[in-house]
């Protein structure tokens, strides 16, 4: 995978020689801001170098407020807590403190829902930008981007859709002045699953070069960006509960029940000027702004699993607002520790779920055990009907997707956020986010 920058950057030189006595100015010719693109300038006959622009912006985009969305998932899940001696928010409203409610028209809501959809927008001008362009790019190449922004917007909804959940999303935000309506829970899952699948039809078994580089995958050819599609797709599926569905994409995807769990597509960072930092790195020990692992993490695992280095022991005890922890979030150990999208290690857990929903639970038993001895785990040796594989593919799902934004959904999807632990009395675990009030 290659780097991502937040911003790119275009540099031209003019030279003379020292013997001409007189010369002309050089001149550049602006560039639009790749991250906020203006519509007019690029979709009527977009050069390639605009359609990276682009490109890059968009990819920039994917990383804004992300450190909010993960916060917003992780501690209402109850993975972490997010301690600020500036807003007390993260240990008020996000906990449903006392008679403190979510909030439609502050950060934790509305940030991220903007973020994600302005994503969606740049995405829609890459679309009409390929659609309009004039360059040199076949029609396979053509189509295999316009794939490439539809799969791009199928996750960027699916974020949002996370937060909004019987709420529904806009899908339809192309226009405007003229949007789409919202759709209800059910429509809006079904409707991000059919962005994926035809993006897939023109990516599956391509050979064709996207006509832009992407930091998002390893290579720029279709048939293989398909592969993170299937497995998009994948996720979707068990969100839908259609785990036959979910088994054909991961035969699609990257998927490998022994191949290295770390595989798979990130958000790339880096210090650079401009660029953006790891959204959820800490140093160790930190104070006044940190994160904290919620104690029962570090209570509830099995002896000797390997996946608590994804927590450190605090030199001190974290203590706000009647919450404690003496363990840092430290699954970044650098500022620019890249964090994942979707990897391997989920697809395993994916293939295990599927299976074990489909009553075949020897093969959901063997993706259980890739999982365990990887985290230094004896194999698993409990019951073997659906419902005992479950509680075991969720714990399991706790402790190797720990804060890549998952454990509150994934209690969600199966009714059981009230399992999750609650350390003041009083305190609410909230299914959703209210719309945000611009939205109403």
């Amino acid at each position: 995978m290659k780097p991502s920058y937040k911003r790119s950057s275009i540099f031209s030189m003019c030279w003379v020689g020292a013997a001409i006595l007189a010369f002309s100015a050089c001149t550049i010719d602006p560039i639009p801001d790749p991250n906020n693109p203006s519509a007019g300038e690029i979709t009527k006959n977009a050069s390639l170098g605009e359609i990276q622009n682009l490109v890059t912006g968009i990819e920039s985009g994917m990383r804004e407020n992300l450190g909010g969305y993960l916060d917003d998932v992780g501690v209402i899940g109850r993975e972490f807590y997010r301690f600020s001696s500036s807003d007390p928010r993260f240990t008020s409203d996000l906990l449903g403190k006392g008679s403190a409610t979510l909030d439609n028209n502050t950060f934790y809501t509305t940030n991220p829902f903007e973020s994600r959809y302005r994503v969606v927008k740049n995405a829609n001008i890459l679309i009409e930008a390929l659609q309009n362009t004039k360059a040199a790019i076949s029609e396979d190449q053509r189509k295999a981007g316009i794939a490439y922004a539809k799969t791009i917007k199928a996750h960027e909804l699916l974020m949002v859709f996370n937060l909004q959940y019987s709420n529904g999303i806009r899908v339809d935000v192309a226009d405007p002045d003229n949007l789409g309506p919202f759709l209800d829970k059910d429509a809006s899952l079904t409707a991000i699953q059919t962005l994926l699948d035809e993006a897939n039809t023109d990516l599956k078994s391509s050979g064709a070069v996207l006509p832009f580089t992407t930091t998002l995958w390893s290579s720029n050819i279709a048939g293989e960006f398909s592969k993170l599609n299937r497995a998009l797709a994948a996720r979707v599926a068990v969100y839908k509960q259609e785990w036959a569905q979910a088994l054909t994409a991961l035969s699609e995807s990257f998927y490998s029940l022994t191949g290295d769990l770390k595989t798979g597509s990130y958000y790339l960072f880096s210090t650079a000027g401009g660029d953006a930092l790891t959204a959820l790195y800490y140093p160790q020990n930190s104070s006044g702004e940190t994160r904290v692992a919620q104690p029962s993490f570090i209570t509830d695992a099995a002896p000797g699993d390997t996946r608590l280095n994804k927590v450190s022991k605090r030199d001190q005890n974290a203590f706000v607002d009647g919450l404690s922890s003496d363990y840092d979030v430290w699954v970044y150990k650098t500022n620019t520790d890249p964090m994942p999208i979707i990897r391997n290690e989920e697809l395993v857990l994916i293939y295990a779920e599927a299976q074990a929903q489909s009553n075949n639970s020897t093969e959901a038993i063997k993706a259980i055990d890739r999982v365990r001895t990887a985290a230094g785990l004896v194999n698993y040796s409990g019951a073997t009907d659906a419902a005992s594989l479950i509680n075991e593919i969720l714990v399991q799902r706790r402790y190797s997707l720990y804060a890549e934004g998952h454990r509150w959904i994934d209690m969600r999807r199966y009714d059981r956020l009230s399992e999750l632990p609650i350390d003041r009395t009083g305190d609410d675990v909230w299914v959703e986010f209210p719309r945000p009030a611009t939205e109403n």
